[in-house]
C-alpha cells in the first residue's frame, strides 16, 4: 500500500536536538500536519568498507536487510509492513548504509518492531540471499551494453584505480558470485551499530514517542561499529582521454577533475561557481553553450561529488559520434573562461537568487526534511546548517568563485571517458 505524499509547513531550522537513554542522537522537527511520521538514518561506512576482492556486499547486505528478519521469513515480512502501510527501505552509497521509514502514527508500534528486527536480526536466509544475488547479476548483465553505465564505471575505475571507489558499489560479476552469507553478516556486524549513526525523525510525535522509536528500534545494536577511513585519493588520469568501445550512434562523455568537499571551507562558493558551469541546467555556461547554442547534446551538466576520501567535479553529457570532440573543446574552452575571467556581476547575482530561492523545495514534505536533516549531520555541518545555509550562499563574492576555481578546476586538465565510436577521438 502506498501512503500519499504529505506536504509539510513546520520550518525544518526548529529542529531540535534530543539523546535518547541508549544515547542516540537524533534530531526531530514536530509537525501535526498529518499523522504521519517519516526517519531518516545513515551509518558511517558503506561500499568503501568492501573487501577489494568482495565489492558490493555492502549493498547486498542492504538489499537484504528487509528480505527477512527476526521470525519471519521474506515474504512474511513483507506482508507485515503492508498490512500496517509501512514504507521501509535500505542502501549502500560509497561511505553511507542509509535507510527511511514512513508510517502513519498509529502503526508506530509495530514501525518500531519490524524496522529493529530488520537492523537487529536479519536472517541472511539461503533462499533471498541467492534471489538477491540473481537479480544483481541480472542488472550487472543487463548494464554491460549501457553506455551510459559503461561510461560511469570506466570513469571511475580509471580516476581511482586499486582503491575501492574505483570499484562499482553493485559489485562485478565474479564478486557478486563470490560473496558468502558469511560475508554479509561480517558486514552487518561491523558496519550496522549506534555510534556512527545519525538519525532525523519528522513528523506526528511528541518527545516521548520520538526517544520509543529510536530507541525501539536502534537501542538494540552493537555500541561500536569496526570500520575504517578510506584512504584519501586523487583523481588519477588527468588529462587523458579513454574511449569505451560500443557500437552505439552517440557517444555518452563522462568528465571530470579534482573538486571541495562538503566539509571543506570553499565548498559553498564551489558549490556556486558549479551552478554556473554547468548545475544549473537552463542557465549554466555549458547548457547555453553545448545546447543552446550549438545543438551539441540534448543535456548536459556537472555535479560535486563529496566522498570520505575524495571529492571532484565531474560532468556528463552525450552526443552524435562525429561531434564528440567538438563538444569535448567547447566543454573545456567554456571551463577554463570561467576560471580565467569569472562570472559576471548578473550572472553571480541570479545563480545566488535561484540557489537561495529553491533552496526550500527541498524540505516540503516530512521525508524530505528527514532525509536532508539526516545527510547534514553525516556530513557534521552542524543542526543550524538548515537556517545558515542561505545566508553563506548570499555572502559569495566574485573573490570567492575565483578563489574555488583556482583549487576546483586547476590547470583545466580533465579525465574524460566516451562510450562509444566518436569520430577523430582516441583514447589515451
Amino acid at each position: 500500500m502506498t501512503i500519499a505524499v504529505e506536504p509539510v509547513s513546520t520550518a525544518p531550522a526548529r529542529a531540535e536536538r534530543l539523546v535518547t537513554p541508549a544515547g542516540i542522537e537524533v534530531w526531530a522537527v514536530h509537525s501535526q500536519v498529518v499523522p504521519v511520521a517519516a526517519m531518516s538514518f545513515i551509518f558511517e561506512g558503506g561500499a568503501s568498507q568492501d573487501p577489494m576482492d568482495r565489492p558490493g556486499t555492502a549493498q547486498m547486505m542492504a538489499q537484504l536487510l528487509d528480505e527477512g528478519a527476526g521470525p519471519y521469513p521474506s515474504d512474511a515480512y513483507q506482508e507485515k509492513l503492508a498490512e500496517a502501510a509501512i514504507e521501509l527501505s535500505f542502501n549502500a552509497g560509497q561511505d553511507s548504509i542509509s535507510g527511511g521509514l514512513r508510517t502513519l502514527t498509529r502503526n508506530l508500534d509495530e514501525a518500531i518492531g519490524l524496522t529493529r528486527l530488520a537492523l537487529v536480526e536479519p536472517r541472511f536466509d539461503e533462499e533471498a540471499i541467492t534471489r538477491v544475488r540473481a537479480q544483481t547479476s541480472a542488472g550487472i548483465r543487463y548494464q554491460q551494453n549501457d553506455p551510459g553505465v559503461r561510461a560511469t564505471r570506466t570513469f571511475f575505475a580509471t580516476a581511482f584505480p586499486d582503491h575501492i571507489y574505483g570499484l562499482p558499489n553493485a559489485g562485478t560479476l565474479e564478486s557478486v558470485e563470490a560473496i558468502t552469507r558469511d560475508d554479509l553478516v561480517a558486514a552487518h556486524g561491523r558496519l550496522i551499530a549506534r555510534d556512527n549513526l545519525k538519525v532525523a525523525v519528522v513528523g506526528a510525535l511528541d518527545e516521548a514517542q520520538i526517544i520509543a522509536l529510536v530507541d525501539g528500534v536502534f537501542g538494540d545494536l552493537p555500541a561500536t561499529a569496526q570500520i575504517t577511513e578510506p584512504p584519501a585519493a586523487t583523481l588519477a588520469g588527468l588529462g587523458t582521454r579513454k574511449v569505451v568501445d560500443l557500437d552505439v550512434p552517440q557517444s555518452v562523455i563522462r568528465f571530470g577533475m579534482n573538486g571541495i568537499g562538503w566539509r571543506d571551507p570553499d565548498f559553498i562558493p564551489a558549490f556556486v561557481l558549479n551552478h554556473m558551469l554547468g548545475g544549473g541546467v537552463f542557465t549554466s555556461r555549458l547548457f547555453q553553450e553545448v545546447r543552446e547554442k550549438r545543438g551539441l547534446a540534448y543535456s548536459v551538466g556537472t555535479g560535486l561529488v563529496s566522498l570520505r576520501g575524495a571529492a571532484m567535479t565531474w560532468g556528463f553529457t552525450a552526443t552524435k559520434n562525429e561531434r564528440v570532440a567538438e563538444a569535448l573543446e567547447v566543454i573545456a574552452g567554456e571551463i577554463d573562461k570561467l576560471k580565467a575571467q569569472g562570472p559576471n556581476e548578473e550572472e553571480l547575482t541570479k545563480a545566488k537568487a535561484y540557489l537561495t530561492g529553491s533552496y526550500p523545495l527541498a524540505f516540503d514534505t516530512s521525508t524530505k526534511i528527514a532525509q536532508q536533516l539526516a545527510q547534514i549531520a553525516f556530513e557534521g555541518l552542524g543542526i543550524d546548517y538548515i537556517a545558515r545555509r542561505n545566508a553563506l550562499v548570499s555572502a559569495v563574492s566574485h573573490d570567492d568563485v575565483m578563489r574555488a576555481a583556482e583549487r576546483v578546476l586547476g590547470d583545466g586538465r580533465m579525465l574524460v571517458v566516451v562510450a562509444g565510436r566518436p569520430e577523430g577521438l582516441a583514447g589515451d
